[in-house]
């Protein structure tokens, strides 16, 4: 069984026929995710009207995993505000809720730029159905399933010609697929068609860093997801492969979005600090600050890849009373870290693992802690203390 034990797991997603979010499901069951994993995910949002089918299909030679959602009945059109209802009620793993979060975030964001419409009013017509729920749903759970580290995406191929949606005939690439992809590399094909879908484009927003290449790296696994239609010049699958980092410590240029605050409550701040973490920020954090004319005031600092800057900026501003924000380039060195479970008194603990000069350093996971604390009744720092013990018996 596939699992994502150990340190410095990537995965390279290769759209050489684009990337739709059935194709990203289909290709990481063919790199080894459970089908059951994908169905408990789909069947905790309590919907019915459908039913989910795994098969495969070969274009050009190459036999790729397919994954089909058969709707049965009429769904309603949901907007933001619905789905986040959906996903807060769904019975789902705390990784899993976040990342299909940040998805429909993004998703959330470029609607509202396109359609000039509030977050919460966002009409999601095609997203919105069961289909494209369980696209995203889903993938949730399979990347959640792997435990992977990053995600990172090559140039993605655009095609041209016209669409019929929800509102009208639309240009292709879609406008919503268009604004998602702000900062990606894109490539053009010499035909028509829809190659990268909104869904598709979402999910590379939200999780995936645009790379032109293979990192350095050891190839553990690869994969190969199905689209639905047939191209003229090129296969339409998705490949995605598994990578393992040569690397113990890692070099990153990421962006620093800041904004100064003097009129927000704390309750605005903590808030905003949630919701842009869902959609993208790698870190959010405010620290005080005496402003002009000597009022108190707070920074909230956000921690972003390049290409989700302008993005995240712009839901700053909507999120807070902040009428402007600052960027700047700073560079990120980290170790890779390894994650494994130690069993205690209380139950298993997530450690994660660093080595620093040759010496392993492990720190458990405070949600574990405080979710196994609360059930036995005991302080945190007891399972804490318990789970570092248990860290040191399993290196002896």
């Amino acid at each position: 069984m596939l699992r994502g034990a150990g340190a410095g797991l990537t995965l390279f997603l290769d759209p050489v026929g684009g990337i739709a979010g059935d194709m990203v499901i289909g290709a990481l069951v063919d790199l080894g995710v459970p089908v059951g994993i994908i169905r408990d995910a789909v069947a905790a949002l309590g919907l019915d009207g459908y039913h989910l089918h795994f098969g495969s299909r070969i274009h050009h030679g190459i036999v790729a995993a397919a994954f089909d959602v058969h709707v049965e009945a009429d769904q309603p059109h949901r907007t933001y505000g619905d789905v986040r209802v959906l996903l807060e009620r769904a019975t789902l793993a705390r990784g899993v809720r976040d990342r299909a979060e940040r998805i429909f975030a993004k998703l959330a964001v470029a609607e509202s730029r396109i359609h000039r419409t509030a977050l919460d009013d966002v009409h999601f017509h095609e997203v919105g159905a069961i289909d494209a729920l369980a696209d995203i749903v889903g993938t949730a759970a399979a990347l959640d399933y792997l435990e992977i580290e990053r995600i990172l995406v090559a140039p993605l191929p655009m095609g041209g010609g016209f669409i019929q949606a929800a509102h009208g005939t639309i240009p292709l690439p879609a406008p919503a697929t268009l604004e998602l992809l702000r900062g990606f590399a894109v490539t053009p094909v010499p035909f028509d068609g829809e190659l990268v879908t909104p869904t598709g484009a979402a999910i590379v927003a939200a999780l995936a860093v645009p790379s032109p290449h293979f990192p350095r790296s050891v190839i553990e696994r690869t994969g190969f997801g199905a689209g639905t239609k047939e191209w003229p010049s090129r296969p339409n699958v998705l490949r995605v492969v598994l990578l393992r980092d040569q690397e113990a410590v890692s070099h990153e240029e990421l962006v620093l979005v800041e904004t100064n605050l003097d009129d927000a409550s704390p309750e605005v701040l903590a808030h905003a600090a949630d919701r842009l973490l869902q959609a993208g920020a790698l870190d959010a954090w405010l620290s005080p600050a005496i402003m002009k004319k000597g009022r108190p005031a707070c920074i909230l600092s956000l921690l972003v890849h390049a290409g989700l800057a302008e993005t995240l900026g712009e839901l700053l501003m909507a999120e807070t009373t902040a009428i402007g924000y600052r960027t700047s380039p700073v560079a990120r060195t980290e170790l890779a870290r390894e994650m494994l479970s130690v069993e205690t008194p209380f139950g298993p603990v997530p450690m994660k693992v660093v080595v620093v000069r040759g010496q392993r350093r492990a720190k458990p996971e405070s949600d574990a802690c405080r979710r196994l604390a609360d059930e036995h009744g005991v302080a945190v720092r007891t399972v804490a203390d318990a789970a570092a013990v248990a860290f040191v018996k399993s290196q002896m």
